[in-house]
């Protein structure tokens, strides 16, 4: 009789579930001896872990190898050698996000090693390792395989119905990708959990094409591209949780400054995400002359929101097609620009800053391939040519930037909140070098504010060259150009520092 670690079989139900309140096994009747949690933790531990099993023999350790096994048919266990017996222990509670993961590891009677702690429930199971025959680790594609989906399914919610030291490194699952059809095979066994149904439903179809003899090798190349790129994306859900204010406006004023009709814009959207704990309808544009920080505001919403960015550089799309994907149909079929930034961010939630909205090629037969963004702002799902699968975006806050709003299309200008940014005024950019750009040139260089002093003579010289430049780009450039001059001077007189006036500003930039 094969091994099986669970039995869901509906005509035995009542039996099993008679069986199970005894803890004994009826004939060959597989007896689940666990119950599910629910859990939401981002981390495992003795107080959140990813099982429990009976340990009232005693014999399990903080570090334990064995397999998961159902021996004859009769329990759901965990086996282990301990001196010279082999030892069988229960398993008592699974999160209920590792169900998959756990019936995949023993029916393909994989040796693992757990790390666990004793606790009142059990033994708590906070991290499982995949080893070798002899019992050490496998740093091998296997164990980062297993790591990989550990942390997938860690990011994801329960489905519906901290950690103490080791003297052991971490294997590091953030460069794990899926990219053969077995590993697919297996997420999808694992972790189908944390894919939406839709994207499950797809995945499912794309492996039997990618599997198939009775398609071409082109279309089995395009579904196992398709596969790989849908399931290396982290899909979450659009829940947010709440956001500091006051955190968020230390972030704002260190980054930015000035601004204030931009950081209460961001702040009031910041509020109403803590209210309803989705994204607003509407994302920001950002419309103002080169160089004024349009971009900086964009990462700093990224850095509060604690999400990653990904930006698309509208000035290089020349057709609609770039940014939808082109049919599988073509032997050189790819994504298109949008899916492609989800691969690079990792994720579902994510700030998409489109730069230069106002610079996509609209001289095209096709019109403005600006406008197939529309379906990725109206956060109805997003569908890629290459991909035939709806996206969900309701996790995407988009934020464009823009020097003249004209030139974008009015569909386009609904789906915003724009917010005009003026030129600094010449004070504004003076602060804005003293306290933001030079500090920050410095800290790159190496060097300490007193080895390069410059006096407010000096950095009204500089404002003075850049008068006729909009933004504050040429300030940097600046403050470049004098913290290299102050550590050559340093490096090749011996001097302890450097002190600008106007006069020696003026001949260093000229």
């Amino acid at each position: 009789m094969s091994n099986r670690i669970f039995d869901f079989g509906e005509e035995k139900k009542e039996t099993i579930q008679e069986a199970k309140k005894e803890k004994t096994a009826v004939g060959n009747v597989p007896v689940c001896t666990w119950s599910e949690m629910r859990s939401d933790a981002g981390e495992l531990s003795p107080k959140s872990p990813m099982l429990v099993l009976d340990n009232t023999k005693g014999k399990l350790l903080h570090h334990t190898t064995g397999i998961f096994a159902n021996p004859e048919a009769t329990r759901t266990t965990f086996d282990f050698v301990s001196g010279p017996e082999t030892i069988t222990a229960d398993i008592l509670k699974i999160d209920a996000r590792f169900t998959g993961l756990i019936t995949w590891i023993g029916k393909n009677r994989i040796s693992v090693r757990l790390s666990g702690q004793d606790t009142e429930e059990g033994y708590a199971v906070y991290k499982l390792r995949e080893v070798d025959s002899g019992g050490k680790t496998k740093l091998s594609a296997e164990d980062g395989f297993l790591q990989y989906v550990i942390r997938r399914l860690l990011e994801a919610k329960a489905p519906a119905e901290t950690t103490p030291v080791d003297d052991e490194e971490e294997e590091d699952s953030d460069n794990m990708k899926l990219t053969s059809l077995q590993s697919m095979a297996d997420f999808l066994t694992c972790a189908k959990n944390t894919l939406p149904a839709n994207i499950h439903k797809w995945a499912r179809r794309n492996l039997a094409v990618a599997r198939s003899n009775e398609v071409s090798p082109e279309e089995r190349r395009h579904a196992q591209h398709a596969l790989s790129i849908m399931l290396n994306i982290r899909w979450k859900d659009s829940y947010f949780a709440p956001i500091d204010p006051v955190e968020a406006r230390r972030i704002l004023d260190e980054e930015l400054y000035g601004m204030e009709k931009v950081k209460q814009r961001i702040i009031e959207t910041i509020i109403q995400i803590n209210r309803t704990h989705t994204l607003p309808a509407y994302g920001l544009l950002l419309v103002g002359p080169a160089g004024t920080g349009k971009s900086q505001i964009a990462y700093a919403v990224a850095r509060i929101l604690r999400l990653p960015w990904t930006s698309l550089d509208m000035s290089s799309i020349h057709n609609s097609e770039q940014l939808t994907g082109s049919s599988r149909v073509y032997a050189n079929a790819k994504p298109g620009s949008i899916m492609e930034a989800f691969y690079l961010a990792g994720e579902s939630n994510l700030v998409f800053i489109i730069n230069e909205l106002d610079k996509a090629d609209s001289n095209t037969s096709q019109g403005n391939p600006a406008d197939a963004l529309l379906t990725l702002l109206d956060n109805l799902g997003f569908t890629d040519n290459y991909m035939e699968c709806t996206i969900p975006t309701t996790g995407v806050y988009p934020i464009a930037t823009a020097n003249d709003k004209s030139r974008i299309s009015e569909p386009l200008m609904t789906r915003f909140a724009v917010i005009d940014i003026p030129d600094y005024s010449p004070e504004e950019k003076k602060q804005i070098f003293l306290r933001f750009s030079l500090p920050k040139v410095l800290k790159r260089m190496g060097l300490k504010e007193g080895e390069c002093i410059v006096t407010d003579e000096a950095a009204d010289a500089v404002i003075e060259r850049y008068e006729g430049q909009t933004g504050v780009r040429g300030l940097e450039q600046a403050a470049e150009h004098m913290a290299a001059h102050a550590l050559y001077t340093i490096e090749t007189t011996n001097v302890k520092s450097v002190t600008y006036d106007a006069a020696l500003t003026r001949q260093i930039m000229e």
